[in-house]
């Protein structure tokens, strides 16, 4: 029998896997992964913020993540800074601000390492509800926005055309990507959870016929990553966020590895 603990730490994986791998599908397709890692090291400001005005972390972390999104679209917009060393700036010195921050509250003591690689194992009830709650929400925007993002991930002037305003359909995915990063937080970690958004989704790109199906399977295989992860973290006595992602590498890798072949016996098919 599995003991509690690991049995919500199962159930956080899946929430969190289920969710990120049709995120990260517009990730991979936008190829936005350096946008990812903003928004994830702006995380630990969001952390530093909400211990200092004593407000829930989720929140904190979701609005300072939501707060870089909005600028990145504003000062994107501006052209004053190229849109690659906008990210650059954004991701590296809201990860600075934050650790700085942290280290001037010397009545504070913060777990960074649970934090920046996740304690998964450490998960309640109350955050199962915020993992599965915010997850089937995020989705259900997600299946809304889906068209008008679909498009504007095609050709943006085209869609614009069509009246499908991929323009605020983008803006609305930014937003939900600070509401997974906020929940997800604690199952893989700030510095891991873009791993898990893009790895599941690469994954699958070679071996799905529609962005919808991709969709489907690239949550499916990061789920399997997670349940792959944790029980390889149960056995081997290794840190359960890091673990995860390495599942989610293997995962890849043989998905390399079965694309090969394929494509090695449709080559000799007369």
């Amino acid at each position: 029998m599995l003991d509690d603990f690991f049995l919500r730490a199962l159930l956080a994986g899946l929430g969190v896997a289920l969710v990120a791998g049709p995120l990260g599908c517009f990730i991979v397709w936008r190829r936005m992964a350096y946008f990812g890692d903003t928004m994830a090291h702006s995380a630990l400001l969001g952390i530093a913020l909400a211990a200092l005005f004593e407000v829930d972390l989720t929140l904190g972390v979701f609005a300072v993540a939501a707060g870089v999104a909005l600028a990145l679209v504003v000062l994107a917009r501006s052209e004053l800074v190229p849109t690659d060393s906008l990210l650059g700036i954004l991701s590296h010195s809201t990860l600075a601000l934050g650790l700085v921050l942290i280290a001037f509250m010397t009545w504070l003591r913060i777990d960074l390492s649970g934090y920046l690689f996740g304690d998964i194992l450490a998960v309640n009830r109350a955050d199962l509800a915020v993992i599965w709650g915010g997850g089937l929400a995020v989705l259900g925007v997600l299946a809304w926005i889906w068209r008008p993002l679909l498009a504007g991930t095609v050709n943006a002037e085209l869609a614009a055309a069509e009246g499908l305003h991929p323009e605020r359909a983008r803006l609305v995915f930014m937003l939900l990507m600070a509401g997974v990063i906020a929940t997800a937080m604690k199952v893989v970690g700030i510095l891991l959870i873009t791993a898990l958004l893009i790895i599941p989704a690469a994954a699958a790109r070679r071996f799905a016929p529609t962005p919808e199906v991709m969709a489907i399977l690239a949550g499916a295989l990061g789920a399997a990553a997670a349940l792959a992860g944790l029980f390889a973290s149960l056995r081997f006595d290794t840190p359960s966020g890091p673990s995860i992602v390495v599942a989610a590498l293997g995962v890849f890798l043989f998905s390399l590895l079965l694309g090969a072949l394929r494509d090695r016996l449709a080559g000799l098919r007369p």
